[in-house]
């Protein structure tokens, strides 16, 4: 957010500016001169580099564990059960996956198996079929740094 702000304020200041970018027609050719302020390059550079920062902390992956809530090869029972699953869970996230003919639904991003464990014995009582804890690769959540003024 302080990034968004400081590029607006750059760029309301920039605007205050505008007579240091112009456009030149020559009389003599049809070419079109640009002047431009270097400082929109570094805008630019900089938005960049937010961009790169905001998209990498997004991607965090590690190993894991998630929970197997069912396997078919019914489209029909795969969103029925992840239906379910919101329901009584919506803290779980879930991925419904297909790799035919297989529909699988897991849930959660667990880093420890004991959490695992805890919330497959919650998640019995609904799928009585059976709840399976499998190594997988999961998102990570950063834990944001406390900001100081």
């Amino acid at each position: 957010m302080k990034g968004f702000f400081f590029i607006t304020v750059l760029l309301f200041s920039l605007s205050s500016f505008s007579q240091d970018t112009a456009v030149k027609k020559t009389a003599d050719s049809n070419s079109v001169v640009v002047y431009k302020d270097p400082r929109v390059d570094l805008l630019i550079k900089k938005q960049i580099q937010i961009n790169e920062e905001t998209s990498r902390d997004a991607r965090r992956i590690g190993k894991g564990f998630r929970l197997l809530v069912i396997n078919t090869n019914k489209r029909d029972e795969a969103v029925a059960a992840r239906t379910k699953v919101y329901a009584y869970f919506p803290e779980l996230k879930s991925y419904l996956i297909y790799q035919s003919p297989y529909f699988k639904l897991k849930v959660g991003n667990f880093k420890e198996r004991k959490e695992a464990e805890e919330y497959r014995k919650k998640l019995q009582k609904y799928f009585p079929k059976g709840v399976f804890i499998m190594n997988d690769t999961i998102e990570v959540k950063l834990e944001k740094e406390p900001e100081t003024l």
